[in-house]
């Protein structure tokens, strides 16, 4: 558990023994209906309606930049929708991305994760529609999860 490991398939479907996690980067604005979300959505509705719930309600439930919300989609399976992107397209120049948040969201992650004795699995978050690096990405996964003994398994589709 010294680093992320990198396999080639579906993050929907983590190859794991026990619990596991899967983690991804939501929006600020309530949108979900393009990347990674579509893949979840195929797979659970539970993710999705609790995400737009959480947004519809966020002026009494801490929704926004930084918040993480944890679903469960199975026994011993959850999705981690983080709000980690403002809005959906680059303004002034500058990705939705924000890495600040990423990181508030993965350290949240790392209290759940160890609190369900569970590993974590993600697609590239914040590389795709977002806008983000993944050099700027991996350094924060091995400064939170990683750094706290959590296995990482990153998924590149083939």
């Amino acid at each position: 558990m010294d680093e992320i490991a990198y396999v080639v398939g579906d993050a929907t479907r983590p190859s794991a023994e026990g619990n596991a996690i899967i983690a991804h980067v939501c929006n600020d604005i309530g949108g979900w209906g393009r990347g990674f979300v579509l893949a979840l959505s195929n797979r659970w509705p539970e993710p999705e309606r609790s995400y737009r719930r959480w947004y519809a309600e966020r002026e009494t439930n801490g929704f926004g930049l930084g918040a993480l919300q944890l679903v469960s989609v199975g026994d011993g399976l959850w999705v981690a929708n983080m709000v980690g992107q403002q809005g959906i397209r680059r303004s002034g120049g500058r990705p939705p991305i924000r890495y600040d948040a990423v990181k508030q969201a993965l350290t949240k992650l790392v209290a759940e994760a160890q609190s369900l004795e569970s590993s974590v699995h993600m697609p590239r978050i914040g590389c795709g529609l977002a806008g983000g690096s993944w050099d700027r990405i991996a350094p924060l996964l091995e400064s939170t999860l990683i750094a706290q003994r959590i296995a990482v398994t990153v998924y590149d589709l083939s």
